[in-house]
């Protein structure tokens, strides 16, 4: 017989088997469980954190950041109360190369294009941030080590703390530097979470005072979609002019795509010629399928869409390598395939292809081919769904490891500070040229949009509960006990608040950017991955990330 009699206790448990009594002890708290288990403490950070993020105040949730919030709650309660360093170091470099790579393309045109405007924004950003921690010297008589613990903080500026710390190892006497760096880390880690907060809230301000919203500025870019229209040729200039000659001295942005004449159906190719009298498709934005419409003829009320009688259409993946990071203009497929590509899906966007497009592994193209070759072009392009959840371990690796050495190299600057771009600037400069170029030689350095997206989500919530336990207990007793601490929190809070709400003033006012590009260069002044993730949760899209 056994006799479990269970005691309130909860530190003991006694019983008997047969006539022999036994008592064990658990004298391990639950903090001393969270101090000692970083796994458990990491998935029930998650656990918690998920969930609380969905709950919305005033309207609005914040996402998947409460994983950052929760952490910073579990580390309030016990110093040793935190996750690895290595947990929030690799969250963080998988976070930032994968929105290095999937970015880089269009990081670079954005660049040609808007560069000027944009880094022009960005930079009076900094020195207005600077100007402030002037002017809180002279008002407030800090010494400089913790000013620069207040600048770096309130933007969650890493490197520039790192650098400063760099520069007082490099000029201060052996026996005060403990204390000597441990000022600016102080001033830091309790700006630090307002650092993030305080972005968020100048979002969430600005969205109230301006009477907009991620989700609606989104709504509206979206209504320009692509769209499709069936027009017959009227123009009679037209007759006899081949296809490219018309597209080229009429700027056409939109994408011809099959001819009906007779009983024929035909491929618009560049040097077909045109009739009076032709039925043909074109693909564009709707602004550019009316200017498209005003040279050609008039709207026509049939769709040769359904006709799949001689032409067929349907999407198909890309996933052969060989073709990732090649250009529409080198494959030149309506010649050497027959085939015209009339849209490009890439994740949830449509992308209207023109010559100098790349093909990226994952892209959902809209074949348009004779029917008899649609199975030989499914071939070519691949069309394996499988193959979008597989990662090039290979690449990935590589890229981050180059990341990684370009980090630590050592940057002089004037007055004797060196600057390295550590594990986030490294990666996110490597991932931006990466993917930028696609691939080199067999190397494709791009990943699937779904993998890509996967590694990111997951590397993010490690960096957010692990940035966020490690913070916790600083944050506390520098409030709880520190005389200057309220005055850090205050201060940094208000310089952050200001800064995000001027950026998004001047950006979105004045420089007529539009709102949800702007919050994506917001955290990217801060390259803050908890702010962007909730830019990102807000607007329901990826266009933040551009």
């Amino acid at each position: 017989m056994i006799i479990v009699p269970f005691t309130p206790d909860f530190g003991h448990v006694t019983g008997r088997i047969g006539q022999v009594t036994f008592v064990r002890k658990f004298d391990i708290s639950m903090l001393q469980l969270l101090s000692e288990s970083p796994l458990l403490l990491l998935f029930l950070v998650l656990a918690i954190g998920a969930p609380l993020g969905k709950i919305k105040l005033a309207g609005v949730n914040i996402g998947i950041t409460a994983i950052l919030f929760t952490g910073l709650a579990f580390g309030a309660l016990s110093p040793d109360i935190k996750l690895p360093a290595i947990v929030y170091e690799i969250g963080l470099v998988l976070f930032i190369y994968c929105i290095g790579i999937s970015s880089g393309e269009q990081f670079f045109g954005n660049l040609k294009r808007k560069g000027l405007r944009e880094n022009g924004l960005a930079l009076g950003s900094v020195i207005l941030a600077f100007s402030l921690i002037l002017l809180v010297s002279v008002i407030f008589s800090f010494k400089a080590s913790y000013l620069v613990g207040i600048f770096s903080g309130s933007l969650t500026n890493t490197p520039s703390l790192a650098a400063s710390l760099e520069f007082i190892k490099a000029t201060t006497p052996l026996d005060l530097i403990e204390r000597a760096l441990a000022e600016p880390v102080v001033a830091y880690s309790v700006c630090y979470p307002m650092g993030v907060i305080g972005m968020i809230l100048a979002i969430l301000l600005f969205q109230r005072l301006f009477k907009t919203s991620l989700k609606a500025s989104v709504q509206v870019q979206d209504a320009d979609k692509l769209t499709n229209a069936t027009v017959v040729v009227l123009n009679e200039q037209l007759a006899g002019r081949e296809v490219g000659e018309i597209i080229t001295a009429n700027r056409l942005n939109v994408v011809f795509g099959r001819i009906s004449r007779g009983t024929k159906s035909f491929l618009a190719l560049t040097h077909t010629r045109l009739e009076k009298g032709d039925l043909m498709t074109i693909v564009g934005k709707p602004a550019q399928i009316e200017r498209a419409l005003n040279v050609l003829g008039e709207r026509s009320s049939v769709s040769l869409e359904i006709d799949h009688q001689q032409l067929d259409v349907r999407r198909i993946f890309v996933s052969n390598h060989d073709l990732v990071g090649q250009t529409l203009k080198d494959l030149n497929l309506p010649h050497t395939m027959g085939i015209i590509i009339t849209r490009i899906r890439r994740g949830d966007s449509d992308i209207l292809p023109n010559a100098e497009t790349t093909l990226q592994f994952g892209d959902r193209v809209r074949v348009l081919t004779a029917r008899n070759e649609m199975a030989s072009a499914s071939k070519f392009f691949g069309d394996s769904y499988a193959a979008q959840s597989e990662v090039d371990i290979l690449t990935l690796g590589l890229g981050v490891a180059i990341g990684f050495f370009l980090g630590m190299i050592p940057i002089q600057l004037p007055g004797g500070l060196v600057l390295k771009l550590g594990i986030a600037g490294g990666p996110l400069i490597v991932a931006l040229i990466l993917g930028s170029v696609n691939r080199v030689g067999k190397l494709v350095f791009v990943m699937p949009y779904s993998a890509n997206n996967t590694i990111r989500q997951f590397g993010l919530v490690l960096f957010l509960a692990g940035i966020g336990t490690r913070s916790g207990f600083a944050f506390r007793e520098t409030i709880a006990h520190s005389d200057q601490g309220i005055n850090f929190f205050l201060i940094g809070s208000l310089i952050t608040v200001f800064i995000g709400f001027f950026f998004l003033f001047v950006g979105h006012r004045v420089l007529k950017i539009s709102f949800p590009r702007l919050a994506g260069m917001l955290a990217g002044l801060q390259t803050q991955p908890a702010v962007l993730a909730f830019v990102n949760d807000q607007a329901k899209s990826e266009q933040p990330n551009n």
